[in-house]
């Protein structure tokens, strides 16, 4: 894919997850977007801080638990997109409470890596001090 497509596959991708609305959130576009062998890398030193290998990881095992954590349906919204050749960089924000009232709203630099038309590597930067906050400490046992 060229460029610019990568770049309008992931605004596409969060403008359809991202909607105001919960009943009408998609992620659908992302999950068919993600390679099989896809690998999203959460960065940093603290206990979220892993490679969570395969689609399934990424899905179950990285947003599952997310999901676990908060009320309703997740979201987060981006407000910059760059792009350059198989990379788009997207800087977002949380908009998320956990079932305790307490407000998630990260701050995100995600860096996508597009291999044959698929998503196939994502870097997450973040608040890493919020995350366990607001989320807790990433069980061990969850996933490596």
């Amino acid at each position: 894919m060229s460029t610019s497509a990568n770049k309008k596959l992931m605004q596409d991708i969060f403008a359809a997850a991202a909607s105001p609305d919960p009943a009408v959130r998609d992620r659908s576009l992302f999950t068919a977007s993600l390679a099989d062998d896809a690998r999203w890398v959460v960065t940093g030193q603290y206990s979220w801080s892993r490679t969570f290998a395969g689609k399934e990881a990424i899905l179950n095992d990285l947003h599952g638990y997310v999901r676990s954590r908060l009320r309703d349906r997740t979201r987060t919204v981006a407000h910059r997109f760059i792009a350059d050749g198989d990379i788009v960089v997207v800087e977002a924000k949380g908009d998320n409470v956990t079932p305790a009232g307490v407000r998630y709203d990260n701050d995100y630099c995600l860096v996508f890596r597009f291999e044959n038309g698929k998503i196939k590597e994502i870097r997450e930067y973040c608040d890493s001090v919020l995350t366990e906050k607001a989320l807790g400490v990433f069980p061990q046992t969850a996933a490596s």
